[in-house]
Parts: structure tokens; C-alpha cells; sequence
């Protein structure tokens, strides 16, 4: 039997340095979502009901194009990063690497087709 000391059995599974950068990217998206979120819904919201006209006319101006913009990239980047949390600590092995390497790919297939539809509209 081996006698370790409470330091020798923590030794290694420790912080991976990696913890406060994501607190702190979390925090500022967070708030950056605070502000983000009740600008689109007024932005949106002006359009809603309107003509496919009136709403290509409204998102080629580019304040409300921006922040629906702001909005799909800053919203889907902490919903990939809350989900790759959840996945690291839940899931392990294999399924657990497929699972994380998953969200993010399903998270920028998403930023990519919202850009593009935007895009699209706007021009």
C-alpha cells in the first residue's frame, strides 16, 4: 500500500490552464449576447410581417444586416462552447472526442449558412 500525501494524489489532475481564458471568453460573450439579443429582437421584429420587398429592403441597410450578423455568430459560438463543456464533462473516450469535434462542426455549419442567407439577402 502506498502512502500518498494529498498533494501526490492530486498531482496531475490539476487545471490544464485553460479554465479562466474560457471563463473570461464566456463572460464577455455573455455579455456581448446581453446586449446583442434585445437589438435583434427590435430589428427583427420591424420586419416581421413584412413583404419579401420590404424585408430585402429592410436587411440592405446594414445596421440591422450587422446585427443579425453580431447575433448568429456571437449566439452560436457560446452555444458550441456551453455544448463542448457539457460533452467534456460527460462524455469520454472515443465518443466523447467524436462528440465534441461534432458540435463544433454542426456550430460552423450553422454561423456559415445563417452568414450566407444573410448575404444573400442583404446583396
Amino acid at each position: 500500500m502506498r502512502f500518498l500525501t494529498d498533494r501526490k494524489r492530486a498531482q496531475g489532475l490539476g487545471s490544464a490552464r485553460a479554465g479562466t481564458h474560457e471563463h473570461w471568453q464566456m463572460m464577455i460573450s455573455s455579455a456581448a449576447l446581453v446586449v446583442l439579443v434585445p437589438l435583434f429582437i427590435f430589428t427583427f421584429g420591424s420586419a416581421l410581417g413584412g413583404s419579401y420587398e420590404e424585408v430585402l429592403a429592410y436587411y440592405s441597410r446594414p445596421f440591422p444586416a450587422v446585427i443579425a450578423a453580431l447575433t448568429l455568430v456571437v449566439g452560436v459560438l457560446h452555444m458550441m462552447h456551453e455544448v463542448q463543456d457539457a460533452i467534456v464533462d460527460y462524455v469520454h473516450g472515443v465518443a466523447g472526442k467524436i462528440a465534441f469535434v461534432a458540435a463544433g462542426a454542426v456550430a460552423w455549419v450553422i454561423i456559415a449558412t445563417g452568414l450566407f442567407a444573410l448575404v444573400k439577402l442583404a446583396l
